[in-house]
């Protein structure tokens, strides 16, 4: 499949972008909002399209052509507002959601939080965050889309050892982001994803098998 990656300019859009070069299965195709972000991942010999999540369904939906499955990595971070977490990880969430139906395209996955789903458990620090990942996320699920959410606990920038544990719920723990992007890759051909989101946070079971498990 040719995989659509949103934000992968971000952490783990560029270890999942990695794990799609060496794919014999997939290709990657790089979405970013900056011409040098571009260029970058051109020098490195991925197809790479421009577009902005803050622009129209329509300029999105034509970044999707040709394109069989999209990933959702982008996010506002961590330096920005509740503004920025509204326009992009909610509104440019749900924009993705309606170009992706609009351009023909089914397969569609979304990096979420952990706990996104209960409000109960949300994080009163980064409320504004989990709203907009809350509200994403059913969007999509009320989508015609074949979806996956995955929403991973706290990430962190340690090697992946390949192990994770995958829930509808669990506990907050943490996750290597390079975990994160093995289980999206993962999930892309996994039909026991398909239609359903899971909590995600490090373990002891391979992630092919933890898939399989759910």
């Amino acid at each position: 499949m040719k995989i659509l990656v949103i934000g992968a300019n971000g952490q783990i859009g560029k270890h999942l972008i990695n794990l799609l070069q060496e794919s014999t299965d997939h290709t990657g195709v790089a979405m970013v909002r900056k011409e040098e972000q571009a260029e970058t991942f051109r020098q490195k010999g991925v197809e790479t399209v421009l577009a902005d999540l803050e622009g129209t369904v329509d300029e999105i939906a034509a970044a999707m052509k040709g394109i069989d499955g999209i990933v959702f990595s982008a996010g506002s971070g961590g330096k920005t507002g509740p503004d920025k977490t509204l326009l992009i990880d909610l509104d440019g969430a749900v924009k993705s959601i309606e170009a992706a139906e609009k351009a023909g395209v089914d397969r569609f996955i979304m990096v979420s939080a952990i706990q996104a789903h209960n409000r109960e458990n949300w994080n009163d620090v980064i409320k504004p965050y989990f709203v907009a990942k809350h509200y994403a996320d059913r969007m999509l699920e009320a989508s015609n889309l074949n979806y996956t959410i995955v929403r991973p606990g706290g990430l962190v920038n340690e090697p992946g050892t390949g192990k994770v544990t995958v829930a509808e719920n669990l506990e907050r723990g943490f996750i290597p982001r390079e975990d994160v992007a093995k289980v999206i890759y993962a999930s892309l051909n996994e039909e026991n994803t398909f239609k359903r989101g899971f909590d995600l946070i490090d373990g002891t079971t391979p992630v092919s098998e933890a898939l399989k498990s759910l």
